[in-house]
């Protein structure tokens, strides 16, 4: 299960990297504001996400990593941390979100696993790119608008909620980690589909990444330094 990542590019790369696949012109609206790089996102924190906005158009938004979670899960509860990864798109409880209109893309540049491997120290991070340059890519990533209590001193709050598919493993990932990967979607191709095709067509994406396309980039930081 990733529950740590990094996004370290300005919203700049994020729209310069996109602009052949969706209108990143006037009808693109970046709501972040003051966008920082942020080494190390965790469950619960605000980070970026794109998607199709209320108008037509489409949005750089933060919201807060972690879905609404289901009514099982919150027995005894009394607040709902969230879901971060999402790997069950056949559950009923997921299809109300796989509309293009819940679909968006999470910006990441590393993701980490905690190290599965014989006679790693506990708890150790081991951080996975694209190469060592951290270039931009993207979670396929459901988002949704939610009022919940997410910490007990917050009290209930209405936010932009997102978490992000995972998969099997592929051969970077599966000796640290051998039950799952984030889908990540690299090509313009996938980006476009994911964010417009029909459930059917964008869940085909839910794959793991080809073997040879990740390399480890760091190990046992919380944050990924670049």
């Amino acid at each position: 299960m990733c529950n740590l990542y990094a996004q370290i590019r300005s919203q700049d790369d994020i729209r310069q990297t996109l602009a052949e696949v969706i209108d990143t012109g006037d009808d693109f609206q970046d709501l972040t504001g003051n966008l920082p790089a942020q080494p190390g996102i965790f469950p619960d924190y605000a980070a970026p996400i794109v998607r199709r906005g209320p108008s037509g158009g489409w949005q750089l938004a933060r919201a807060r990593w972690g879905m609404p979670s289901p009514a099982f899960a919150l027995k005894g509860k009394r607040t709902d941390p969230g879901v971060t990864n999402i790997r069950n798109t056949a559950s009923p409880y997921w299809r109300r979100w796989l509309g293009a209109e819940h679909r968006c893309l999470v910006p990441f540049t590393s993701f980490s696993e905690i190290d599965g491997r014989s006679g790693a120290p506990r708890n150790h991070p081991v951080w996975f790119a694209l190469d060592d340059d951290r270039p931009l890519a993207f979670f396929a990533g459901l988002w949704t608008g939610w009022t919940s209590v997410r910490k007990l001193k917050e009290g209930e709050v209405t936010a932009d909620l997102y978490g992000f598919l995972t998969c099997d493993p592929n051969a970077e990932v599966r000796p640290v980690h051998p039950k799952a990967m984030p889908v990540i979607l690299t090509r313009p191709e996938e980006w476009r589909r994911w964010l417009t095709a029909p459930a059917a067509e964008a869940l085909a994406l839910q794959r793991p990444l080809p073997d040879g396309l990740l390399r480890i980039v760091a190990e046992g930081a919380r944050e990924d330094g670049g």
